[in-house]
């Protein structure tokens, strides 16, 4: 059943319905301003391994916690230090995650069996009111199957998981595109584990400094915990083979022409596609990063639906969100570089 939200008298039914359903322990794929969630009762091991079991995700991977107002915070988390009460009075609700000490009712199928938990509070308006709807604590990773693109529309989680979830609310297009800024201060240290649209700078500016996980530009180590989704090797891919093309864009249009073979496909900046002999996206002008994450996995999908065997993408700087929008492009790649300059 897919839920629209476009009329106030929709928006009610939707709302209901999916507290309802989230209550009976049932899953929703929901809308939220950074990609769709795959929401369940955090507190049900039996709900949170339907989750798991629905995006054929791995249980090692510790999902997110979504509330929607400060008061529920007791119940997930055992200790608030006063880094995590300035960050979430400067960015909740928005695209924040932090990781704290978890509440030991928080279940570990929730937490992948880790002593933390990761906990946000969304801004998208009907997230909220399916929240507090459902009365309960909600843990909602990204709703696509997994290692997918994530899902940024209702229309991807039709595709990806119909005959999975008992409802999708249609809220309409994500506004960033990516997922949430991760931050841990559950150790000595304030480390990014992954980074999003609240970006590096932010949280230094708010915090002080903020060490960054080696993971966030590079893979886990062998045996590494993953304190975060996002963090695996392979993530957010397409079906196609994705390259990631450090170069300038003359470097980068010469290089591609020359590939031979068909189903090639380019993803390039604003502007850049002339003279380019290859059929090619563009996900945003090149110094406008907010505009990049909002387009990529979008474009991804895209490119899947168009038959495309291989995508050459021209590789984003890591400032500001350009940072999200690297961290997402070299897991979609697997890590496979293609250096012309």
């Amino acid at each position: 059943m897919v839920y629209k939200t476009d009329t106030e008298p929709e928006l009610r039914q939707a709302v209901k319905a999916a507290g309802e359903l989230l209550r009976e322990g049932k899953l929703v794929a929901i809308p939220t301003e950074t990609v769709y969630g795959l929401a369940a009762n955090a507190l049900d091991p039996q709900a949170v391994n339907a989750i798991f079991k629905a995006k054929g995700r791995p249980n090692d991977n510790p999902l997110i916690v979504h509330i929607a107002d400060l008061s529920a915070l007791p119940d997930v988390v055992s200790v608030v230090p006063e880094k995590a009460r300035v960050l979430m009075e400067r960015f909740w609700p928005g695209p924040l995650t932090i990781v704290l000490p978890r509440n030991p009712q928080i279940p570990n199928e929730t937490t992948a069996g880790l002593d933390t938990v990761a906990v946000r509070m969304p801004s998208h308006p009907v997230a909220q009111a399916i929240i507090r709807e459902s009365g309960l604590p909600i843990a909602a990773p990204s709703a696509n199957l997994s290692g997918l693109p994530s899902p940024t529309t209702a229309e991807h989680c039709v595709r990806d998981l119909t005959g999975k979830v008992s409802a999708i609310v249609d809220g309409g297009p994500c506004n960033f595109g990516v997922e949430s800024t991760v931050i841990t201060l559950a150790g000595d240290h304030p480390r990014l584990l992954r980074p999003g649209a609240v970006t590096l700078e932010q949280l230094e500016a708010a915090i002080g400094a903020v060490e960054v996980d080696h993971a966030v530009t590079g893979q886990l180590e062998e045996g590494q915990v993953a304190a975060s989704p996002g963090m695996k090797y392979k993530h957010y891919s397409p079906r196609a083979l994705v390259y990631l093309v450090r170069g300038s864009a003359e470097s980068f249009r010469k290089y591609v022409n020359a590939l031979p073979g068909e189903n090639i496909y380019a993803m390039v900046f604003a502007g850049e596609g002339e003279g380019l002999r290859k059929p090619f996206r563009e996900y945003g002008a090149e110094t406008d990063h907010l505009m990049q994450a909002r387009e990529l996995f979008w474009l991804l999908r895209e490119f899947d639906d168009l038959g495309a065997q291989a995508i050459y993408v021209r590789c984003p700087s890591t400032d500001g969100v350009g940072l999200a929008v690297y961290n997402r492009l070299i897991r979609a790649a697997a890590f496979k570089f293609i250096d012309l300059d």
